[in-house]
């Protein structure tokens, strides 16, 4: 089994969650990002960096991850196409993106996307803190032991 993330976006306390289970339930880590990032010095860890451009780590994840592993992204067109994909997409605040889901999420990003540019709303989301890393713990043990299942 493998966990993928979207390097970029993912704050750097959910990445060191991810580790913390790979290390424990023994499954690879594949950080994928546009740019290097720090990456932890343990063998179930790897790091590509893809090409820069446009949605180049989106379009890398979507190509080679599978379904029976899980994608860890904030990216909502990201997730759609990988849950599309037949793939498990979470986000790093414990989120689950899923076909009941995906038609809101997508409808709600679009949304503060249009506000944002009419100049509307500000700024993105809160700071990551401890309720949301524990809320994304919670939540990736729980696909974990699904992906594990079978």
């Amino acid at each position: 089994m493998r966990v993928w993330i979207d390097a970029d976006a993912c704050p750097r306390l959910a990445r060191d969650q991810v580790v913390k289970f790979a290390l424990k339930r023994n499954f690879d880590v594949v950080l994928v990002a546009g740019q290097a990032v720090a990456r932890p010095s343990f063998a179930c860890v790897k790091l590509i960096v893809v090409p820069s451009g446009p949605d180049a780590a989106d379009d890398y994840l979507v190509e080679h991850a599978v379904p029976g592993e899980l994608v860890i992204c904030s990216d909502v067109p990201l997730a759609d196409r990988l849950v599309k994909k037949g793939v498990l997409a979470l986000d790093p605040r414990g989120k689950e993106f899923d076909e009941r889901n995906m038609g809101e999420r997508l409808a709600v990003r679009n949304l503060f996307t249009d506000l944002r540019e009419q100049g509307q709303v500000g700024g993105g989301q809160a700071a990551y803190g401890d309720k949301d890393r524990q809320a994304f713990a919670n939540s990736l043990d729980r696909l974990l032991t699904r992906l594990s299942r079978g």
